[in-house]
């Protein structure tokens, strides 16, 4: 069944587990979808991606338990091997500890799910309030990646920071204001009574 249609099921259908399951797992293909979207720098070993954007959207969008669900999804289908990661990366071995991008993935469950908090508190109804939302979001996002960064590469706070924030502050910026912009077209897809 498309999104479409489940966007469209009656409203006894979206408030079905089944639904939310499709839910959740639509939300994890759309940030697998945007992992493919790959920028690789020479200089750090984290690439750019667009998986930020999915994960501030699905989490804004699905509220804090279904975002959370969902991004847990994504991790678990890339661990078994399904082509998710960034670059179409796959594996167990992505999400270890001396894995430089595994923090940004675990990164994303808990950033899904602070939006998503948020959003349930009624941080979505406008665009500031969204953005104030998906910003924190961000900030827990590294607050997860960048010490598993430094742990993972073996150097100190300065250059962790160097390698794995500044170069993704603008795009990350970026995408916050899309995912904040795309957000009421998500609402209308998932349907606010199905979170």
């Amino acid at each position: 069944m498309s999104s479409l249609a489940l966007a469209i099921a009656p409203t006894r259908i979206r408030r079905g587990w089944a639904y939310r399951v499709a839910l959740a797992l639509a939300g994890s293909w759309f940030v697998a979808a945007l992992a493919q979207l790959e920028i690789r720098l020479p200089f750090t070993p984290v690439p750019v991606t667009g998986q930020t954007l999915g994960v501030l959207l699905v989490g804004a969008s699905f509220g804090s338990v279904l975002g959370g669900l969902s991004l847990a999804l994504y991790l678990a289908q890339g661990a078994l091997g399904l082509p998710f990661f960034a670059g179409g990366t796959s594996g167990f071995d992505v999400l270890s500890a001396a894995s430089a991008t595994g923090g940004y993935l675990v990164g994303f469950v808990v950033a899904a799910v602070v939006v998503g908090a948020l959003a349930d508190r009624g941080w979505d109804r406008d665009l500031r309030s969204s953005i104030s939302a998906m910003f924190l979001g961000e900030v827990v996002l590294y607050l997860v990646a960048i010490p598993w960064l430094m742990q993972a590469i073996g150097v100190g706070l300065g250059r962790a920071l160097a390698l794995g924030l500044a170069p993704f502050v603008i795009g990350d910026a970026l995408k916050l204001f899309a995912a904040a912009g795309a957000l009421p077209a998500a609402w209308r897809l998932v349907r606010r009574d199905a979170r």
